[in-house]
């Protein structure tokens, strides 16, 4: 069959059709790197060292605030697009493109820079202790220090192809990146380098293969130059000023909800560590594994945005309409399922990832209750995505400040005091159940002035 053209897919194609196209590429890609993510913890569980794992898995919330760094450049520079196209500006969108590309290179190598002056401060302050400070060391050294120009513009070139209708193009080369590290994992980790240095081997996997992708986007850049408003070239000059600020307007509280949703783990972390390095293992792990059902949501909204930005600025308010309800069904439906079938398989799920029996038990009480707020939190970042699509930085922000700063971190503070480490894990539940109903409130108030442009 023919490929519809970027007009085709955003104003004509029936919206079930528009957006499978957009959706379920974006939905692979999210559940291969999430894949490539337990990839990681898979192997690194199978040397039966605790340690390692800790160190590994405190790494986690450092490498997602990395990623904030492409929220803000990517999701900021791509809704633009979106919208940009949907008023008629061509050219203007070519500039907001290339501002996008180099505003992640900047951003990307200060953060690098950053992380490898103060390294040792920073693991000490996530909690590394003496036996897994190494360990935690050598990963954060290849994944970040490294690798964060590669991750972060790999990443925001996937949200800025995926902007004009390319989501296939923009899943392949996530999906490229996670697949090779699946793959050279084991052989860094047991055939290339010494036993003891297996964290080190996956550090240098997951580097080798964000490069990869890195450089499968730039090609694809190149390719589409001629046929789409995507381009790193800045001859044509910088964007004016309003879209400039637009990009940050949307970009920076996407980063900001990202970075807070970090630092929940973050807390999460410091939290748990103070019951026993097992504990941290064991929610290490289920923070991963919850996941899948979220980055499936995840992907769900990811292609949702562009077809409602696009829409909301030609002003073809039923078309948008459409793809809000359809998307929500499906991403409410995916929660559901998930909530069953981990509930029966959790004990197997955990299995595959520990050998530790310790570990193993803890792990599959925290995954059985957090499990249970996936509706919840999907229905929370669905409206945040909502209002990135419209455009309105400010209630993106405000829901994800609320949701992260008012609700979700003092709630871990208050139920760890009241009930202790299961407080923690029950915390998730509690906090959304106000995110989603504050979220609500926002969105029947707010969202006409949006809905009729």
């Amino acid at each position: 069959m023919k490929e519809p053209t970027q007009n085709e897919l955003f104003e004509r194609l029936p919206v079930p059709v528009a957006l499978r196209r957009m959706i379920v590429p974006a939905a692979v890609s999210q559940i291969i790197v999430l894949i490539y993510n337990m990839a990681d913890t898979f192997y690194i569980g199978r040397t039966g060292n605790p340690y390692m794992l800790a160190g590994a898995s405190l790494i986690l919330p450092v490498f997602n605030m990395l990623l904030c760094l492409s929220s803000l450049a990517g999701i900021g520079g791509g809704t633009l697009i979106s919208r940009l196209l949907g008023g008629g500006s061509e050219q203007e969108a070519r500039r907001v493109s290339a501002f996008s590309i180099w505003l992640a290179v900047a951003l990307s190598l200060a953060f690098s820079l950053g992380l490898g002056c103060f390294m040792g401060p920073a693991l000490r302050f996530l909690g590394a202790g003496e036996t897994i400070f190494l360990y935690a060391r050598q990963y954060s050294f290849c994944v970040i220090v490294l690798g964060a120009v590669p991750t972060v513009l790999s990443n925001v070139m996937a949200h800025l192809v995926r902007s004009v209708g390319l989501s296939r193009e923009a899943g392949l080369g996530i999906t490229l990146g996670a697949v090779l590290n699946i793959l050279l994992d084991p052989v860094f980790m047991y055939l290339l380098l010494p036993d003891g240095q297996q964290v080190l081997g996956v550090g240098i996997a997951t580097l080798f293969s964000n490069c990869v992708a890195c450089g499968y986007f730039l090609v694809i850049l190149y390719r589409i130059r001629r046929t789409t408003v995507l381009t790193a070239d800045l001859r044509d000059g910088l964007p004016c000023r309003a879209n400039i600020a637009a990009v940050f307007a949307v970009g920076i509280p996407s980063a900001v909800a990202s970075l807070l949703f970090d630092l929940d783990y973050v807390v999460i972390d410091k939290l748990m560590v103070a019951y026993s390095e097992v504990a941290l293992a064991a929610i290490g792990i289920v923070l991963k594994v919850e996941r899948l059902p979220l980055n499936v949501g995840i992907g769900i909204c990811q292609g949702m945005v562009p077809l409602v930005a696009y829409n909301c600025a030609s002003g073809n308010e039923k078309r948008m309409n459409r793809v809000i309800r359809l998307s929500l069904g499906v991403g409410l439906a995916v929660a559901a399922a998930s909530i069953l079938l981990y509930e029966i398989f959790t004990p197997w799920i955990i299995r595959v990832f520990l050998s530790d029996a310790p570990t193993i038990a803890l792990a599959t009480v925290f995954l059985r209750v957090r499990i249970l707020a996936t509706p919840l939190m999907f229905l929370s970042f669905f409206t945040v995505y909502l209002f990135q699509g419209f455009g309105n930085g400010r209630i993106s922000l405000l829901l994800g400040v609320v949701r992260w700063a008012v609700f979700n971190i003092p709630m871990l503070y208050l139920l760890n005091a009241w009930v202790g480490m299961y407080g923690i894990v029950w915390s998730q539940i509690a906090a959304d159940v106000l995110t989603v109903a504050f979220s609500l409130y926002i969105y029947r108030t707010r969202r006409p002035a949006f809905a009729g442009r």
